[in-house]
């Protein structure tokens, strides 16, 4: 029997989730995040201008992208990357078998105020598991592009920022995020 299709239309955001298989983990070193975010790099260069990840965070066992679509279905971008990837950490681990825990789940962000909450969930991530004390202290999210601490690499902060005064809107995305901790 076929899978379902996810939802998706022209321009819809999506919260993507992806686990590893067996709640294990996807990333076992510094290497394996860092080879993850090229891959996503990569998919955002050969894609031009078709996605635009809005925020990420990449935990030991699973990973949430907050994603763009313009004209093409997410699925193009998800597989591109987690094939890759899975095909990478395999080789490099001797393992055998699936990575990722079955297909992602797509999330379909239906209001821009949802996608605000959507953006602070995966930003507190870390911080409500228990990995840091802080937000910002969690290396492998775009939390730190979004407050200025780290150049803005593979993320598109404007849609969320659009919410936000021109003038201070780091600090109050900032404010926004760690009211919720």
């Amino acid at each position: 029997m076929p899978r379902k299709k996810h939802q998706w239309y022209t321009g819809a955001i999506l919260h993507v989730i992806a686990r590893g298989n067996r709640r294990n983990d996807i990333f076992k070193e510094l290497t394996d995040y860092k080879l993850y975010l090229s891959y996503l790099k990569e998919a955002m260069e050969y894609y031009k201008n078709k996605y635009y990840i809005i925020a990420y965070v990449l935990m030991t066992n699973h990973v949430h992208i907050l994603i763009e679509t313009t004209d093409k279905d997410v699925s193009d971008f998800v597989k591109r990357v987690h094939s890759r990837y899975a095909s990478n950490f395999n080789e490099k681990y001797n393992y055998v078998g699936h990575l990722f825990q079955g297909r992602y789940r797509g999330e379909l962000i239906q209001d821009h105020s949802y996608m605000l909450e959507v953006s602070r969930y995966i930003h507190l991530n870390p911080v409500r598991a228990n990995m840091v004390r802080r937000p910002e202290e969690y290396k492998w999210s775009s939390y730190n592009m979004y407050i200025g601490e780290k150049r803005e690499n593979i993320i598109s902060s404007d849609r969320v920022f659009s919410y936000f005064q021109q003038d201070n809107k780091r600090e109050l995305y900032k404010r926004f995020v760690e009211s919720a901790m």
